[in-house]
């Protein structure tokens, strides 16, 4: 039963992700050298304060975890991963929810390792950062925006954290 639940996501998702790229590219989105990364309409520099400066926004927009998980899947299965090696991979928002990212949009959608220089968990320090510097006024949206899509690693470097003593 199981397994054909997963074949049957897969199909709906392989069947819908031509809409859902048409969509996305008529929805806003953050023009980078590798395409354009789309972002949620709902957040804008004007509803800042009332979007995802708010506690507990991320938890409102995040897709649900069935939906997370067959994305996940047919990434790995594209990009021939073999999916015994599925918990060493985040499903990354290329921009992250906390800055306005699409919570649903496959050009938003990325694998990312966990581990590593360049993981998941190297990446989520500068999600903070740059959302705290956005919501204490300090950063402007659109440019958080550009800077992680465009190439986050960069982007770390031109907005370092704190040094620990």
């Amino acid at each position: 039963m199981r397994q054909r639940m997963t074949a049957w996501i897969f199909a709906l998702l392989a069947l819908l992700q031509p809409l859902h790229s048409l969509l996305a590219k008529e929805a806003a989105c953050v023009a980078t050298t590798h395409g354009c990364i789309a972002i949620n309409p709902d957040v804008t520099p004007a509803t800042i304060k009332e979007t995802m400066c708010l506690r507990g926004y991320t938890k409102q927009v995040r897709p649900a975890v069935v939906y997370t998980n067959g994305v996940k899947k047919l990434l790995m299965k594209r990009q021939g991963i073999d999916l015994s090696h599925i918990h060493e991979y985040e499903l990354d928002h290329i921009i992250p929810l906390e800055l306005g990212g699409h919570p649903r949009s496959l050009t938003n959608l990325q694998l990312q390792p966990w581990e590593g220089d360049t993981g998941a968990k190297a990446k989520d320090k500068l999600e903070t950062r740059l959302h705290n510097a956005v919501c204490r006024g300090k950063l402007p949206l659109t440019e958080a925006q550009r800077c992680i899509a465009e190439n986050w690693v960069r982007c770390a470097a031109q907005h370092p954290g704190r040094r620990q003593h």
